[in-house]
């Protein structure tokens, strides 16, 4: 199973200008999130990569993409239908390949030897089938994501087969279909915001593009659950979304406190946080 392609999706109305702010990455460089984003796809080795904008995006794009802009191809979604039929728009460039499937608002820290997509393309390669990262996450964030039940696979800890997949579940859907035994209470497997996914993906949302416009992923993630083997996995890592209240912030501490630059920030939050405290006397 060969992995090259990636796609990333940003078309939608919320997301569109979030992949072009600039962040100070672990190396102490400025770049877009696009950028760090498109570094963590080459991490697993992947060589094309499909970036699905809306339309007018081209040069914003482009020129967020930096030294990477050759290896990109941008994909148009002529309207805010969905983000289902925004990765279905790439259905020619995936053209029958399994491919890494990114979003564009979710920037990632490793906390282990590998980044996050090196992990992830490592075990579909390994399993042969579709595997959508994870991560355990309160109940009280269920309303921004989707979340998967299924039972643990044997001798692996981290690695889950997935039964059901289900978007932005209430607590009370959540608590009657997707609780996984050793997760701690009140914690569910919710996505990560990263894929593989083989070619038949795209025959699934096809069929959910045709029922209604506006159809999220899981939905076509729900069938291909039934439809053949496809597994979650826990990723050593941790996501950070930069559409949310804060969002942006959160990921700069992260990428910041990862750096080689980590003391010093550390030193100017502290020296911050005395201040504050200070006045308040």
């Amino acid at each position: 199973m060969k992995i090259k392609k990636a796609v990333v999706t940003a078309a939608g109305r919320g997301q569109r200008a979030l992949p072009l702010q600039t962040l100070v990455d672990r190396d102490g460089q400025p770049k877009s999130a696009l950028q760090i984003i498109i570094e963590e796809a080459r991490s697993a080795e992947v060589d094309q990569i499909g970036i699905v904008i809306s339309p007018g995006q081209e040069e914003a794009y482009a020129a967020a993409a930096g030294p990477y802009r050759r290896m990109l191809e941008l994909i148009e979604q002529p309207s805010p239908v969905g983000y289902a039929h925004a990765l279905y728009c790439a259905r020619e460039f995936v053209g029958g390949e399994p491919f890494l499937h990114l979003v564009s608002d979710h920037l990632y820290i490793s906390t282990g030897p590998q980044r996050c997509a090196q992990q992830l393309v490592e075990l579909a390669k390994a399993e042969s089938c579709s595997v959508s990262a994870v991560q355990a996450t309160r109940e009280n964030m269920l309303p921004y994501y989707g979340a998967v039940g299924g039972r643990r696979v044997a001798k692996h800890n981290h690695v889950y087969e997935i039964e059901l997949v289900l978007e932005k579940p209430t607590p009370t859907e959540a608590e009657q279909s997707l609780i996984i035994p050793g997760l701690r209470a009140g914690h569910y497997l919710c996505f990560f915001g990263m894929h593989v996914l083989t070619p038949g993906v795209m025959e699934l949302l096809a069929e959910v593009v045709k029922k209604e416009a506006g159809l999220p992923l899981a939905a076509a993630l729900d069938a291909l659950a039934r439809k053949e083997r496809y597994l979650a996995v826990e990723v050593q890592g941790h996501r950070h979304n930069i559409g949310v209240k804060y969002g942006l912030l959160m990921a700069q501490l992260a990428l910041a406190l990862d750096g080689a630059e980590r003391d010093e920030v550390l030193a100017q939050l502290v020296d911050l946080l005395a201040v504050r405290q200070r006045d308040r006397k």
